[in-house]
This record gives structure tokens, C-alpha cells and sequence, in this order.
């Protein structure tokens, strides 16, 4: 099968539309499982009560996954809505180098850079 611009393009989107779905449904099979334990709580709005949550790192969230925490599950479908961008474009860049279109894999691969360097930056500002 030969690489063309147009099977890259399909490629991609079905990259992207899979990823949101996936996405969509794990947040929402989340927000109904945390819904269905956490749903009948009373809520005090009177009184701020800070909480400690680690659920800011990968590991963590992961933990809560496997331990079936409803808000752990959804930020799993949140981290699956954030990688699908990054998927895209490395989906992008291998189908490129497939079609050794140089220059398009030297943009793509500072894209690339780029996403990566903002995530883990901004990953390490929020400890």
C-alpha cells in the first residue's frame, strides 16, 4: 500500500475522532459511576473544606482507576482527551517519514517537540 497525503489525512481523523469518543465515553461511564456513589451526598456550601488530592499525576490517577474512583476515571478520560493531539501528530510524523517528505517531517517533529515540552512543563508546574 502506497502512503498518500489522502490516506495520511483519513489516518488522522480516524485518529482524532476515536480519541475524542473514547474519551467522551470514559468521562461520561466516570461522571455515572461517581454520580451513582457520590450522588445523594449532601453538599455544604457554607463551609470550604480543602482537600487533599493527589490526583495530579499519572501514577495516582491510574491508582484510582484500578481502585474504581469515579473522579479518577474521569481525569483518566480527560489525560486520553489531552494525548489525542499528540497521537495526531505522531500518526502525522510517522506517515510522513513514510512518505519521506522531508520537510514536513522536520515541521512535524518541532510540533511535536513543542506539545511535548509544554505537557511536561506544565506538568512539573503543578507540583
Amino acid at each position: 500500500m502506497r502512503v498518500t497525503d489522502q490516506s495520511i489525512e483519513k489516518t488522522v481523523s480516524i485518529v482524532l475522532r476515536t480519541g475524542v469518543v473514547i474519551s467522551g465515553l470514559i468521562v461520561l461511564l466516570g461522571g455515572i459511576y461517581f454520580l451513582v456513589r457520590h450522588g445523594r451526598e449532601p453538599a455544604n456550601y457554607h463551609v470550604f473544606k480543602a482537600q487533599a488530592y493527589a490526583g495530579h499525576y499519572i501514577v495516582n490517577i491510574l491508582r484510582g482507576v484500578w481502585s474504581l474512583q469515579g473522579r479518577s476515571i474521569i481525569q483518566l478520560g480527560v489525560l486520553c482527551l489531552i494525548a489525542t493531539p499528540i497521537v495526531r501528530v505522531i500518526v502525522s510524523l510517522i506517515g510522513l517519514s513514510l512518505e519521506r517528505d522531508r520537510t514536513y517531517v522536520l515541521i512535524t517533529s518541532i510540533v511535536l517537540l513543542i506539545l511535548l515540552y509544554s505537557l511536561i512543563s506544565g506538568a512539573a508546574g503543578a507540583t
